[in-house]
């Protein structure tokens, strides 16, 4: 399936500045179906759509990464029939979109731990979808699923205990090397919306020097037009990664 909505990019948007990695908090689900009177569950759904919107925006505009904070190691808290949905319907995203992206040359990869109360039969929805794009280069959809950026560090600190590495070995490159994915680059764009101020535990190693955009728009409500919004505000900030205008 070809982009459903193929979308002028604005001329505003410089081409040859478009960040490399993008990572988005996909927030305001729940409160976009409280106010259309709609169970909170049925937020999810309308996600569902945004995210297909998203992704092609990207592609259209050349973005080489794309991680998407789908279900936090923190979500588990929230009412047993609410997980139970994000569960189902996270695998059935799965099963409804794979081929699609497959087909744009997309590659599909997941952030998060596998092993810990994730049923077997998502997980190995996960695997089929990350084993039918593996080769795919155009761009790599990162799913964060039951992540958690501290969980992540822990995880990397442990395998570097269980790889017996000394303590004065032991550096960022050593510490990036054990994350999730040590390949993809550190995002240099974060998008929250729904008018939240906070990171929530996303990405806290890798978003060391991005640039953050909050937007007021509920995550059902996004669309690439707003995507590339906020790269138009990437764009005009100034990169200095610590040092100083000479």
């Amino acid at each position: 399936m070809s982009d459903p909505r193929p979308t002028p990019i604005p001329d505003s948007l410089e081409q040859d500045n478009v960040p490399r990695h993008v990572a988005v908090v996909m927030d305001g689900n729940g409160r976009w179906a409280q106010r259309q009177g709609l169970p909170r569950t049925e937020g999810h759904g309308a996600g569902e759509v945004a995210l297909v919107d998203v992704t092609y925006g990207a592609l259209a505009v050349g973005v080489k990464a794309l991680t998407v904070y789908a279900f936090s190691t923190e979500n588990w808290r929230r009412p047993i029939d609410e997980v139970r949905y994000l569960m189902d319907f996270n695998q059935g995203l799965l099963q409804r979109r794979q081929h699609e992206l497959h087909d744009e040359g997309v590659r599909i990869t997941f952030s998060g731990r596998r092993d810990w109360r994730v049923p077997r039969r998502v997980t190995r929805n996960m695997d089929e979808a990350a084993e039918l794009t593996k080769r795919n280069k155009r761009m790599t959809l990162n799913i964060a699923f039951n992540y958690g950026g501290r969980a992540e560090i822990v995880d990397a600190v442990q395998q570097l205990v269980r790889d017996n590495v000394p303590a004065n070995k032991i550096d960022e490159k050593a510490i990036r090397s054990r994350l999730y994915h040590p390949e993809l680059p550190d995002p240099d764009l974060v998008i929250r919306t729904s008018g939240e101020y906070r990171i929530s535990n996303f990405l806290l190693w890798e978003m060391a020097y991005s640039e953050l955009v909050f937007t007021e728009v509920l995550w059902p409500d996004f669309r690439r037009e707003d995507l590339f919004e906020a790269i138009e505000v990437f764009q005009r900030r100034e990169r200095r990664f610590g040092g100083v205008d000479q």
